[in-house]
This record gives C-alpha cells, sequence and structure tokens, in this order.
C-alpha cells in the first residue's frame, strides 16, 4: 500500500479534501458579527456563539464522496491503469466541487463583498496538485515495469 510514492500523493489529496470540510473558505467581517462561508454552509458568529444561516448539504457530501474516492484508491495499487482512471476521475470530481462552491458564493448575497479568503480555499488546488503527482507517480510505476520486462 504505502510502498508506492503514488499512495502519499493521494493520502495527501484526500487529506487536504477532508480538511475543506472543517477550515473556512471566506469570511466576512460585518457590523452584526463574522460570515463564514464553508463547504457545509455558512456560519454566523455573534458574541463568540456560532450558529448555521444555511446548509449546503449535497455539497458536503460530494465533498466527503470525493475525499472517500481518493482515499480508497490507495489500496488500487496493483492494478495501475484502474488506479489511474479513478484519479482522473477524481480530479474531474475536485473540479466540479470546485464550480459548485464558486456558484454557491456568487449566489450567496453579501459574502463577496470586502471578504477575506480563508486557507479553505486553497486546499481543493493542492489536492489537484497532489493528484497530478499520483499521476506521474503512477507513470513511473509503468515505466520501470515495463522496462524491467524488457530485460527478462
Amino acid at each position: 500500500m504505502i510502498q508506492r510514492v503514488q499512495s502519499i500523493w493521494l493520502f495527501l489529496a484526500s487529506a487536504a479534501l477532508f480538511l475543506l470540510l472543517i477550515l473556512p473558505i471566506l469570511t466576512v467581517q460585518g457590523n452584526t458579527g463574522d460570515l463564514s462561508f464553508q463547504i457545509s454552509g455558512i456560519y454566523q458568529k455573534v458574541n463568540n456563539i456560532s450558529q448555521k444561516t444555511a446548509s449546503f448539504t449535497a455539497l458536503f457530501g460530494g465533498t466527503i464522496l470525493t475525499a472517500l474516492i481518493c482515499l480508497a484508491n490507495i489500496f488500487n495499487f496493483k492494478n495501475r491503469t484502474l488506479q489511474k482512471r479513478i484519479v482522473l476521475l477524481t480530479l474531474i470530481l475536485i473540479l466540479v466541487l470546485i464550480g459548485w462552491t464558486v456558484s454557491y458564493a456568487l449566489n450567496t448575497p453579501n459574502l463577496l463583498q470586502s471578504s477575506t479568503i480563508g486557507t479553505g480555499a486553497f486546499l481543493p488546488l493542492l489536492s489537484i496538485i497532489f493528484c497530478l503527482l499520483a499521476i506521474r507517480g503512477i507513470n513511473q510505476d509503468d515505466k520501470l515495469i515495463r522496462s524491467a520486462d524488457r530485460l527478462r
């Protein structure tokens, strides 16, 4: 499982997606309190008490599903072509999640005015980079096995 470098990259990609569940994407400081846009919903913090004002259940579930697919793909190390296809599927799902998150952010009123970008905004891009590095590791394994087959 962990004997290949792509397993480490896939684990880091899934960890970045799981961190996306708890870290804020955008934060707005207003007169009534702080608004925090996360994958699970919009949270308003008033008097140090955080309340959920909007819920994004489908987006939350899609993020969990994508992270679990990426994590389960670690165990496909014996079938490199299937592993590469699942990583490509994961990349497509991450891009869909990014578009879905942006559409929710654009449809939320007063969210994009004077907002600060949180660390959660960069995690999908980081998971895309980790998935691309995993594909590179899978390709290197293919080259190594093809060169070993030529020597036989």
